[in-house]
C-alpha cells in the first residue's frame, strides 16, 4: 500500500493482490531490484579485494620497512629511542602505529610500544597501548594480559594484576604461557595472603601443564610444600 498526497486530498493506491502475487519467484516480480542488489554485492566484494591489493597490501609492506630501525633499537633495549626516534629518520612505534593504522605492523607498532613503555616504567601508557594492541595467534594475547597485569603489580593495584594474571593464563594454549602466568598469579596471591587462591595457581600448573622439562613446573611442588606447612626458604 501506497500514500501520496495531491491538492490537499490523500489519495490510497492499493495494490492488487491475486494467486500469482504468490507464487511469482522474486527474481520475476522485482527484476530489476535484483539486479542492484546483486551488483552491489559484486561491487562490495571487487572494492573489498582492490582495497586489500592496492591500498592494504602495499601500506604494509611499507610499514614493515619503516619499522626496522625501531625493531634495532628495541633489541637494543634502547626503548626510549624505539618509541620516539630510532635515527637515521626512521619513525618511532608511537608514529608508527598512528602512520600505519589498520594494517598488521601498525598493530604490532602499539604492541612494541606498549612493551617499551613497561620497560620505561611509564605504566599508564603501557596500559594504553596494550588496549590498542589487536593480538592475535596463541602466544601474544597471553602476553598482551600479562603484560597489563605486570603494569598494574607495579601501580600496586593487586586486584586488577590478579584479574589480568587470570586471563593471561586462560588466553594461551601454549604449555609455557600456562606455566609462566600462573606462577606469576600465584606468587602474587601468596603474597597478598591469599593462600588458597595461591595454591588453586600451583595445584592448576601441576594437573594441567605437566612438564618435567620446565624449570619452572619442578619448582612447583616446592611452592605448595611451602604454602601447605612446610618450612620457608
Amino acid at each position: 500500500m501506497a500514500k501520496r498526497k495531491s491538492d490537499q486530498i490523500e489519495v490510497v493506491e492499493v495494490e492488487q493482490v491475486t494467486a500469482s502475487s504468490y507464487s511469482a519467484p522474486f527474481w520475476e516480480k522485482y527484476p530489476n531490484l535484483l539486479l542492484y542488489v546483486l551488483g552491489a554485492i559484486a561491487l562490495a566484494v571487487a572494492g573489498w579485494w582492490m582495497y586489500k591489493e592496492m591500498i592494504v597490501k602495499p601500506k604494509q609492506e611499507e610499514a614493515v620497512a619503516a619499522m626496522w630501525q625501531a625493531e634495532q633499537q628495541f633489541g637494543r633495549d634502547s626503548f626510549q629511542l624505539a618509541l620516539n626516534d630510532p635515527g637515521g629518520g626512521f619513525d618511532g612505534f608511537l608514529a608508527l602505529a598512528d602512520k600505519f593504522s589498520g594494517t598488521p605492523a601498525g598493530n604490532m607498532a602499539h604492541y612494541y610500544a606498549g612493551i617499551c613503555y613497561l620497560q620505561s616504567g611509564d605504566f599508564d601508557n603501557a596500559i594504553s597501548q596494550m588496549n590498542e594492541f589487536d593480538e592475535v595467534g596463541t602466544v601474544l594475547p597471553a602476553v598482551k594480559y600479562g603484560v597489563i597485569g605486570d603494569c598494574y603489580s607495579e601501580k600496586e593495584d593487586f586486584e586488577k594484576a590478579v584479574d589480568y594474571y587470570e586471563k593471561a593464563a586462560d588466553a594461551s594454549d601454549n604449555d609455557l604461557m600456562l606455566i609462566y602466568y600462573l606462577k606469576k598469579l600465584g606468587m602474587l596471591q601468596e603474597r597478598l595472603g591469599n593462600k588458597e587462591a595461591a595454591l588453586k595457581a600451583f595445584e592448576r600448573i601441576r594437573v594441567d601443564a605437566a612438564n618435567p622439562q620446565a624449570g619452572d613446573w619442578r619448582d612447583i611442588e616446592k611452592y605448595i610444600y611451602r604454602l601447605q606447612g612446610g618450612p620457608k626458604e
